[in-house]
C-alpha cells in the first residue's frame, strides 16, 4: 500500500490512531459495575484499573521521545499499538485483579508511548504552519475516545459480556496499528534543536503546570468512571448511564476548541482557567441532587471547556525553546502521576461511605484544586521575572 505525504491525511491518521487511547482507558470505566459483580472486585480495584493505564506515563513521559529517537517515530508507535492490542486482550482474558491490572499496565505503557510520539509527530509535520489547529485536532482525539466507549460499551457489554467490550477496544489499537504501519509516512528527519538543562525555576513551573493539568483532567476522567454507577443508582439502566455522562464528553468536543480560541483572543488565560475549572467543580458538586443529571451533564461539558486550551498553553509560553522538551517531559510525568492517583482514591472513597455520589463529589474537589497549581505557577513565573529584572 502506497504510504500518503499529505499532511492533513497524516493528521486524520493520527487523530483515529491517538482516538483509540481513549477508547481503551474508558473501557474499564464503562464495564466496571460488571467487573464487581463477575470478578468480585472492590470498587476501589476498579479504580485502580483505570488509574493503571495512566501509571507508566511516570517512567515513559521523559524517555519517550529518546525511544523514538532511536528506533524511530512510527516504528515505535506500532510497539506501542502493539502493547496496547496484547494488553487489552490479557484484561479481558484475566479472571481476576491481578491479570486484569498486569493487561492495563502492559496496554498503558503502550499508549503512553503512543501518545507522546504522536504527539512529537504532529510537530513534525505542521512545524510553522497551522501548528495550534493540528494540536487542538489531536487533543480532541481523547474525548472522541472517551465519548465513544463511554456511550456505547455499557449497553454492548449488557447485551454480550464486559470481555466483548474490552476486545473491541483492544480491536481499536490494532486499527491504528495497521494504519501506521502501512499508511502513514513520517516527515524527513529534522535537525535536533539544541538543548539546555532546566533550572529551579523551570522545575517548578514544569511541576505546577503538570500537577494542575492533572488534577483538572484526572477529576473528569473520575467523572466519566464513577459518574455511570451514580446514575445507576438513582434508578438508570448502564447504557443510558453511560450515555448520559457521554454528553459531558462531546460537549467538550465543541467546547474546548472554542474555550482555546476566545482565550487567545481575549488575552485573559487566567480568567478562562478559573472559570472553567471553578464553575465545573460547582456544577459537579450538585450534580448528584440535580433532578436532570442529563442536563447537568451538558452543562459541566460546555464550562469546563474554557480551561484546557490555557492550561495546556502554560509552559510553552513560559520556557524558553531550548528547554521546553525537557520541561514537557517533567510535566507530564507529574500530569501522569497525578491521573494515575486520583481514580483509586476515588473508588476508595466509594467504599468506604457506600455513597455513589462521593466519587464525584471528590472529582469536584480535585477539579477545583487546579486554580491552586495556577495560583502556585503563576507565583514562580513572576518571582523568576523578578529576580531577572532586580540589577546586581
Amino acid at each position: 500500500m502506497r504510504r500518503v505525504d499529505s499532511r492533513w491525511v497524516a493528521l486524520a491518521l493520527i487523530f483515529v490512531t491517538r482516538t483509540s487511547m481513549g477508547v481503551q482507558f474508558q473501557s474499564i470505566a464503562s464495564v466496571g459495575p460488571l467487573l464487581v459483580a463477575d470478578l468480585g472486585l472492590s470498587y476501589a480495584q476498579v479504580g485502580t484499573l483505570i488509574g493503571l493505564y495512566l501509571l507508566p506515563g511516570v517512567a515513559l513521559s521523559l524517555p519517550g521521545g529518546l525511544i523514538g529517537q532511536r528506533f524511530g517515530d512510527r516504528r515505535a508507535v506500532v510497539c506501542g499499538l502493539a502493547a496496547m492490542v496484547v494488553g487489552g486482550l490479557l484484561t479481558a482474558w484475566s479472571d481476576g485483579f491481578v491479570g486484569a491490572a498486569a493487561g492495563r499496565l502492559l496496554s498503558g505503557g503502550g499508549a503512553v508511548l503512543m501518545n507522546i510520539l504522536l504527539i512529537k509527530m504532529t510537530a513534525d509535520w505542521f512545524a510553522g504552519r497551522e501548528m495550534a489547529t493540528a494540536m487542538a485536532a489531536v487533543l480532541t482525539a481523547w474525548p472522541v475516545g472517551l465519548g465513544l466507549a463511554a456511550a456505547t460499551f455499557g449497553a454492548l457489554a449488557t447485551a454480550t459480556s464486559w470481555r466483548i467490550s474490552l476486545v473491541v477496544a483492544a480491536a481499536t489499537a490494532a486499527l491504528g496499528l495497521v494504519l501506521m504501519a502501512a499508511v502513514f509516512r513520517e516527515v524527513p528527519e529534522r535537525a535536533a534543536c539544541a538543548r539546555s538543562a532546566l533550572g529551579a525555576r523551570d522545575l517548578g513551573l514544569t511541576v505546577t503546570s503538570g500537577a494542575a493539568w492533572g488534577v483538572f483532567f484526572a477529576s473528569l476522567a473520575a467523572v466519566i468512571a464513577f459518574g455511570p454507577p451514580m446514575l445507576v443508582a438513582r434508578g438508570a439502566s448502564l447504557g443510558q448511564a453511560g450515555f448520559e455522562v457521554s454528553l459531558a464528553i462531546w460537549v467538550t468536543i465543541v467546547s474546548v476548541p472554542l474555550g482555546g480560541l476566545l482565550s487567545d483572543r481575549v488575552g485573559r488565560p487566567n480568567a478562562f482557567i478559573v472559570v472553567g475549572s471553578l464553575g465545573g467543580a460547582g456544577l459537579l458538586w450538585a450534580l448528584p441532587t440535580m433532578p436532570a443529571a442529563a442536563l447537568g451533564l451538558v452543562l459541566v461539558g460546555a464550562v469546563i471547556g474554557a480551561a484546557p486550551g490555557p492550561l495546556t498553553s502554560l509552559l510553552p509560553r513560559a520556557l524558553a525553546p531550548e528547554r521546553l522538551a525537557g520541561g514537557l517531559g517533567v510535566s507530564y510525568t507529574v500530569y501522569y502521576l497525578v491521573m494515575a492517583a486520583v481514580q483509586p482514591v476515588a473508588g476508595l472513597l466509594r467504599d468506604r461511605t457506600g455513597d455513589p455520589a462521593t466519587p464525584v463529589r471528590f472529582a469536584a474537589a480535585a477539579m477545583a484544586a487546579t486554580v491552586v497549581g495556577l495560583a502556585a505557577f503563576r507565583l514562580i513565573e513572576r518571582r523568576g521575572a523578578t529576580s531577572r529584572s532586580t540589577p546586581p
